[in-house]
């Protein structure tokens, strides 16, 4: 019985944590959704923030699938530990083990059919300069996410400020300010424009420098899944053999 007893306090405590931490990214992305109004009278009101940050309310279906998520997760791994629940445990171990399939599914993936990933990254950066030449400047969801992302990764285009040439913003307005030298205004068609990285360059680059980071968050994710797995069976097997 002690080691039932300790197994459903793990599964209990970490889920637990699990929960709340839904439960607030929940409601965080349920605040983004409902209130926006307040949102974005915050973000005016930042000396010097940029319009493209009310571009962070798309991130509010986001927030509330992931909680939602691990409310789920969370629920089941508390209840079904609590109340020793055969079938809560179970759903436990098969979302918790279909995550982990996924992450090694997409692993795998990314090592052995790298070709393929660059091949398709290839034609991702087709659409996506495509978009820019089309779409730039004319809808303002694909402006702004643009504008947010150069702004944010200080780069230019996907590949570079070539992507903005000849498009109806170009020949309307110039390059956008973030391809220009220095800090003054956008540059005119004329005007020499900075050598400033694409940024699906600055994200590889981003991926890179980090990479040692990635792997560890990722390898430590993979043991608690695999840890709540092997806790999770464990119990569940000990109640059906009790």
């Amino acid at each position: 019985m002690s080691c039932v007893s300790c197994l459903k306090f793990l599964l209990f405590f970490f889920n637990g944590i699990i929960f709340l931490a839904g439960a607030g990214i929940l409601a965080v992305g349920i605040w983004v959704k409902v209130d926006s109004g307040s949102i974005f009278s915050f973000l005016e009101n930042i000396p010097n923030a940029p319009s493209e940050l009310g571009q962070v309310m798309n991130v509010g279906y986001l927030l509330i699938a992931l909680g939602g998520l691990l409310l789920i997760i969370g629920f089941l791994g508390c209840c079904g530990a609590m109340r020793e629940s055969k079938c809560m445990l179970l759903l436990f171990f098969i979302i918790v083990m279909l995550i982990f399939l996924a992450e090694v599914a997409g692993a795998i993936v990314l090592l052995v059919f790298r070709p393929l990933v660059d091949s398709l990254l290839v034609k991702f950066g087709h659409v996506a300069v495509e978009s820019i030449k089309t779409d730039y400047g004319k809808n303002p969801d694909i402006t702004g996410l643009w504008n947010t992302t150069m702004t944010t990764l200080k780069c230019c285009g996907f590949n570079n400020y070539t992507d903005f040439t000849n498009s109806s913003y170009h020949l309307e307005n110039g390059y956008p300010p973030m391809c220009c030298q220095g800090d003054g205004p956008p540059c005119g068609n004329n005007t020499a424009v900075a050598p400033v990285s694409g940024c699906f360059l600055r994200i590889k680059e981003l991926i890179d420098d980090n990479s040692a980071v990635i792997i560890g968050v990722a390898l430590g994710i993979a043991a608690l899944e695999l840890a709540a797995m092997v806790a999770s069976m464990s119990l569940f097997c000990r109640i059906k053999s009790a």
